[in-house]
């Protein structure tokens, strides 16, 4: 298969850059959300840990760097469901989509470090139970979006009577599961997936995690196509081709642009990818020059090769 007959497993491959969210950075994330807009970029992703007193609040950030740009879709990488209830948190975001036409895509996380969590009074959840309020509150949270009559909704976890929807679409949503009942949830109820760990196309979690996925769509009666798998990406991108694009674990570790090219053109083409959100690490360049290298050499690049001879529109 060479780059020119490559295609996306359904419909347009998503570009996205991880941002900083420490306190004293809103500077830098503020530039980095408006260079990702101006630059073509589909997506701005940040973190939610609001147990630490050092990051900003996820969604605090997202309204004002939503607010500062005009075309891209912001997420939250994922969201911690436990500290954020569901009712609310979907009227957090439908006003976020309100406001911005729909620039919205909601991450959805069960819930990991309930050590941290705990110190904000949040009563612990066995990893069951985590699973099943994830369910639960992406069930109501769609209940609570796109208008209709009031609500009432007597669950294990949340409960809502006679509540009205907002009369917004509801967002996309996308999980961070990893075992084996949250990625059926995924199947299920989620439009997307992010792998846990940055595990990337090649490793053995997703090679054993996304059959899960598909087996519970089909199951509910869904195409498996529909859930999109977005990879968290990790990497150096060099001015010259490095010997080694993946380390002794097989894990990606980058190169040239040449080299992010070939390698997320065959992600996207062979193996289903839907999205990358990029995230430098440390390496010689500022992370200004490494979303300027991303934005503008690799990802134009990896488009115009999913696009293929003749198609005329943007994977």
């Amino acid at each position: 298969m060479t780059s020119g007959e490559v295609r996306p497993m359904r419909g347009s491959v998503m570009f996205g850059f991880g941002l900083e969210t420490g306190l004293h950075e809103g500077a830098g994330l503020l530039q980095h959300a408006s260079q990702a807009d101006r630059d073509g970029l589909d997506l701005v992703s940040l973190s939610d840990h609001p147990y630490f007193a050092d990051r900003l609040d996820a969604y605090a950030a997202l309204g004002v760097l939503l607010g500062r740009t005009t075309r891209i879709t912001g997420a939250v990488n994922v969201t911690n469901l436990p500290s954020r209830p569901a009712p609310m948190l979907a009227r957090t975001v439908t006003a976020l989509s309100a406001l911005t036409g729909g620039r919205i895509v909601l991450g959805m996380g069960a819930g990991g470090l309930w050590d941290d969590m705990a110190r904000l009074g949040i009563p612990r959840r066995s990893p069951g139970a985590a699973v099943r309020a994830m369910a639960e509150a992406i069930t109501l949270i769609r209940l609570l979006c796109g208008g209709g009559p009031p609500v009432t909704f007597h669950g294990e976890f949340y409960q809502v009577a006679e509540l009205e929807p907002a009369a917004v679409p509801a967002p996309p949503i996308w999980t961070g599961s990893l075992g084996p009942k949250a990625l059926a949830v995924t199947g299920t109820l989620a439009d997307g997936w992010l792998p846990g760990h940055a595990a990337d196309w090649r490793s053995d979690r997703v090679a054993q995690s996304r059959p899960l996925i598909d087996q519970a769509a089909t199951s509910a009666g869904r195409d498996p196509a529909d859930i999109a798998t977005i990879y968290n990406l990790p990497g150096r991108i060099t001015a010259k081709p490095l010997a080694r694009s993946r380390d002794d674990e097989g894990r990606w570790v980058g190169g040239s642009a040449r080299q992010w090219v070939d390698e997320l053109v065959t992600a996207a083409g062979e193996h289903r990818a839907g999205g990358f959100i990029y995230f430098p690490v440390e390496q010689e360049i500022t992370a200004d020059m490494a979303l300027g290298r991303w934005a503008r050499d690799i990802v134009p690049a990896v488009r115009e090769a999913l696009r293929g001879p003749g198609s005329g529109g943007r994977s």
